[in-house]
């Protein structure tokens, strides 16, 4: 989701159906409401971005036919055993599948996105990547990306070879079950409404490995368990988990974020802590969501930071297709770091549980970063500004890395999709993914974060 169909402001009246509860509030959600409201405390902290620039960005992509309808969105990093210096990154393109780049930013292989099975069905759209390593397939240690495939309503994993990395040859192989199943849809008929397979965010525990998918228009998770299926990749369900959909105030009115008439507050962003085994969840028009995984079960969530929006009057503009917040009523319970929508969540793993979780602000252009433990206490933020390349708007999806990447990387390294890449080649919506060094994001903050390259290793985690 972009954040133009949220931002716009003017004074209305707002209207008192907005204050009801949906019909199809869970019954999670609506014990949720009071423990939201009785709990409630406001944000404070400084509000002022650091900024930085990004060394290397990747081929620009245009959504048209002339450039296969492809629209960047989230990278992932497969960190190479033996050279980390050739190490991959792996980047959605919706519609048209998903790119492979080396970190100079050249790109290596691209992989198509599944055809339609039939020509009424929708076909294949690559909407979130993320990687586990050392999953047994086959009885062979497999590193694998895993993408969710919004058109489908599947996952679809792809193995990464190391020696075809090492050759500079195209590395990934679909490994997908040929019999996987909808993640959300109960047939064929709903996978084409869309309510599919949205975000991802993948995590070992002991020899397990898991994926946890959000659903595109809803406010459900699913965590779902990977499995060998003679030599290829399934998955079961473990648990599911809704999220509230509506609000109960401070002042005791309630609210209802804006979203397009029948849909739900939806969540995107998503990263795991992958040693503490915590998710981070963004639902793009409320906040950022803290979730213990326990026993393959999700544990009840903590609201740890609010969008700037939250609570203020809107009404929906059906001809512009857009939330118009009537900010002259805004009645100051929103946040003060994220700008709706909040969206990528990546997690930086240092020494005994520290390091930061960052989310994507991007209504005003920034990366929030918030403390990984304790409360996870706000930071600061950044913006990534025009440098050597451009600088990044309206990002969705980001990872970093905390080990050494090669003499490019030598201290880490943030990925961030740019929703607007510049210049523009005319009237074509172009994206693409920028690199930035992660001691260069470290240094632009007043106190400097942490740069801790020998504590975490993300191929050694379970």
């Amino acid at each position: 989701m972009t954040a133009s169909r949220f931002l716009r402001e003017r004074s209305l009246a707002f209207p008192a159906s907005a204050f009801l509860p949906r019909s199809n509030v869970s019954a999670f959600a609506l014990s949720t409401l009071t423990a939201l409201a009785t709990a409630f405390t406001l944000t404070t902290g400084p509000t002022a971005s650091s900024t930085v620039t990004a060394s290397v960005e990747t081929p620009v992509v245009y959504d048209d036919e002339a450039g296969g309808n492809a629209d960047a969105d989230d990278p992932a990093v497969w960190v190479a055993p033996e050279n980390p210096g050739r190490s991959i990154v792996i980047g959605t393109l919706k519609e048209a599948g998903l790119d492979v780049y080396g970190l100079g930013g050249r790109r290596l292989q691209h992989v198509a996105a599944p055809q339609a099975p039939n020509e009424d069905a929708k076909p294949g759209r690559f909407n979130n990547v993320d990687i586990v390593y050392g999953f047994e397939l086959d009885g062979e240690k497999t590193d694998l990306a895993l993408v969710s495939d919004r058109g489908r309503d599947r996952i679809r994993a792809y193995a990464i070879d190391p020696a075809a990395v090492a050759a500079g040859k195209p590395p990934l192989k679909d490994v997908t079950s040929a019999d996987v199943t909808p993640v959300f849809a109960a047939d064929e008929a709903e996978v084409d409404d869309q309510r599919t397979s949205y975000g991802l965010t993948a995590f070992k525990d002991d020899d397990k490995a898991f994926v946890v998918v959000s659903q595109r228009e809803e406010t459900r998770l699913r965590l779902l368990q990977l499995e060998d299926e003679d030599g290829r990749v399934g998955y079961k369900t473990e648990d599911t988990l809704d999220l509230p959909s509506t609000f109960a105030l401070p002042d005791g009115t309630g609210w209802t974020p804006c979203t397009d008439p029948g849909e739900n507050p939806q969540v995107e962003g998503m990263a795991v802590d992958l040693e503490e085994h915590v998710l981070y969840a963004a639902q793009e028009a409320v906040g950022l969501w803290r979730i213990d995984l326990d026993d393959e079960e999700f544990e009840d969530p903590e609201l740890i930071d609010r969008v700037r929006e939250y609570g203020t009057p809107w009404t929906y503009d059906a001809e512009e297709e857009e939330c118009v917040l009537d900010t002259d009523h805004d009645p100051g319970f929103g946040g003060e770091h994220l700008a709706a929508d909040a969206e990528g969540v990546t997690v930086y793993h240092a020494e005994d549980g520290t390091g930061y979780v960052l989310a994507s602000s991007q209504g005003d252009d920034t990366f929030a970063v918030y403390e990984r433990d304790g409360d996870n206490g706000y930071l600061g933020s950044f913006a990534v500004t025009d440098g050597a390349t451009d600088g990044v708007q309206h990002s969705d999806g980001s990872t970093v890395v905390n080990v050494p990447l090669g003499r490019s990387f030598p201290k880490g390294l943030l990925i961030t999709h740019d929703g607007e890449t510049t210049p523009a080649d005319g009237d074509r919506e172009g994206t693409n993914f920028k690199f930035v060094r992660w001691d260069a994001v470290a240094g632009a903050f007043p106190e400097p974060l942490t740069v801790d390259t020998d504590s975490f290793d993300p191929r050694h985690t379970d």
